[in-house]
């Protein structure tokens, strides 16, 4: 081999090594962990990714997203949560359901979590305070067993001489006494007949809209639940079968076909509780991040699902909605 061939083989060599050498003293790209109670669409996921940008990370750049879900089944948390644990990510974003939440506090006491909470944080025990979390988690809350009144004012707007409500409800979520006795309570001062049916699995469901129909009920209140949430066209469709006007947790039951909903935009909470995730990974202590509650409130109503049950929707609610479904 002559000189020239050998210094030209050494700038070969260099030019392959060189890269990967460069590769090896950059930094580990962050790994988020989101667990979430339910499969998650578009839409959420978008959120969650907007979240993040919000502190300048995206996914596949800068960060990476180890995605888990529940799927529904609130018992798979603990272990969906250990997995991730395990997995060492740099922090745990645990949105759709309490449980979620629950489950990430229970398997680590060091990984920072970032939560969306459906019920009051303090009382299920995931923070000290509001202002003071402490330990390791901190997130946004959006209190959803404080708005059964508000959902029975408007079915009385549409449907007339409302006289007696069902209330669907899945006695597995941690929240969902709490939200009985709110929905129970509104019903009781607006002079309404109360009929609760539980459900935590398909065939329950179905069992539960035979004992509205036996019972007559003039209209449905169907809790936040995410088992309920995978059967939405499920309980949907059970709700057309049997002419039920039914109102909603989130807009995603209006969007498969329910009359309306109302609740707390689930796409903005989880944008904010990932937003905090990207603050935790830029070094804040979750224990310096007070709770947030969400304050956005959105209304959809189906207009299309309430011709098909002989409803009129006022005018006034619909100019009221956030989104009205043709």
């Amino acid at each position: 081999m002559n000189r020239r061939t050998l210094i030209s083989g050494l700038g070969s060599a260099t030019a392959v090594l060189l890269p990967t050498a460069v590769r090896a003293q950059q930094p580990a790209m962050p790994v988020v962990g989101l667990l979430s109670g339910t499969d998650l669409d578009e839409r959420q996921l978008g959120a969650v990714r907007q979240g993040l940008g919000e502190a300048g990370y995206v996914e596949g750049k800068n960060v990476a997203i180890e995605y888990r879900s529940a799927g529904g089944q609130y018992d798979r948390l603990p272990v969906l949560a250990a997995e991730l644990v395990r997995r060492q990510v740099a922090v745990i974003i645990a949105i759709q359901g309490t449980g979620s939440a629950l489950a990430a506090k229970a398997a680590t006491t060091t990984i920072p979590i970032a939560f969306s909470s459906g019920s009051d944080p303090v009382k299920t025990g995931l923070v000290a305070s509001f202002n003071r979390p402490g330990g390791n988690a901190t997130g946004v809350t959006f209190l959803m067993n404080l708005l059964g009144a508000k959902r029975l004012e408007l079915l009385r707007e549409i449907v007339p001489g409302l006289a007696s409500i069902g209330n669907l409800a899945n006695p597995t979520n941690p929240n969902s006494a709490a939200e009985v006795k709110d929905v129970e309570a509104a019903a009781g001062a607006l002079g309404l007949a109360y009929h609760l049916a539980n459900a935590s699995s398909e065939r329950e469901i179905d069992a539960a809209f035979a004992s509205f129909a036996e019972r007559r009920v003039g209209a449905l209140v169907a809790n936040a639940d995410a088992f309920h949430f995978t059967r939405r066209d499920q309980i949907v469709a059970q709700a057309a079968r049997h002419a039920l006007p039914a109102i909603y947790q989130s807009r995603e039951f209006a969007a498969a076909g329910g009359l309306m909903s109302y609740g707390t935009s689930l796409s903005d909470a989880f944008r904010q509780a990932a937003a905090y995730a990207g603050r935790m990974l830029k070094g804040t202590k979750p224990a310096d991040l007070p709770v947030v509650q969400s304050t956005r409130f959105e209304l959809v109503i189906n207009l299309k699902t309430a011709r098909a049950l002989g409803l009129t929707v006022p005018l006034t609610l619909q100019a009221a909605a956030d989104e009205v479904i043709e």
